[in-house]
């Protein structure tokens, strides 16, 4: 684990209210909160970021520190991909964001060779194991790759941030407690869905 290390998990486009349209309001809204709340993990020392390279949520976060890379060099993308080819099915434009970023990643790891039912679950599992916070976009889902990976995460102890897609609303956990530290009063982890 890197204890200056924080991990990605979010939801794929198709669960927001604007699907794939990043040019919809709530979309860019959401992006500029990931680029604060991202710019402040690294304005406290976090050096190293963790990305599944999904689309959505994982591609943004990475473009992010990408770009926060250009001012900041001491900080690293680590691309965590769960299998070769899992952007083969993506449209041509997707593949092409999805490259680009892998060109300027500075570790590039494959949890599995090849595509298994469990691969995105076990590289959700490597990112966390590998990391010290979370950063979750995360609508409350329990049946997502999402909820699963924040339930993981709060059963190690890890520093959570939990971003409300619709609200832009953080909820931070800060690691080895069970005591929720929120801007909102609802409790969004539930332990068990």
């Amino acid at each position: 684990m890197i204890k200056t290390a924080c991990a990605f998990t979010g939801h794929r486009p198709k669960s927001f209210p604007w699907g794939y349209d990043e040019s919809a309001p709530g979309c860019v809204l959401l992006k500029e909160v990931l680029a604060v709340q991202i710019s402040a993990l690294a304005e406290q020392g976090v050096t190293d970021f963790l990305s599944g390279m999904a689309q959505g949520v994982d591609l943004w976060c990475a473009q992010i520190v990408l770009d926060l890379k250009k001012k900041n060099p001491a900080l690293k993308l680590h691309a965590n991909l769960p299998c070769e080819g899992q952007e083969s099915k993506w449209s041509v434009s997707a593949r092409e964001i999805y490259h680009s970023i892998l060109e300027q990643a500075d570790e590039v790891v494959y949890v599995g060779q090849e595509y298994s039912r469990g691969c995105m679950l076990e590289r959700n599992q490597y990112m966390v194991d590998h990391s010290s916070i979370l950063l979750a976009v995360y609508n409350g889902a329990c049946r997502s790759g999402t909820g699963m990976t924040v339930r993981y995460a709060q059963q190690l102890k890890k520093e959570l941030y939990i971003l409300d897609p619709v609200t832009r609303e953080i909820t931070h956990k800060p690691a080895n407690v069970d005591a929720v530290s929120s801007k909102k009063p609802v409790e969004i982890f539930p332990s068990m869905c």
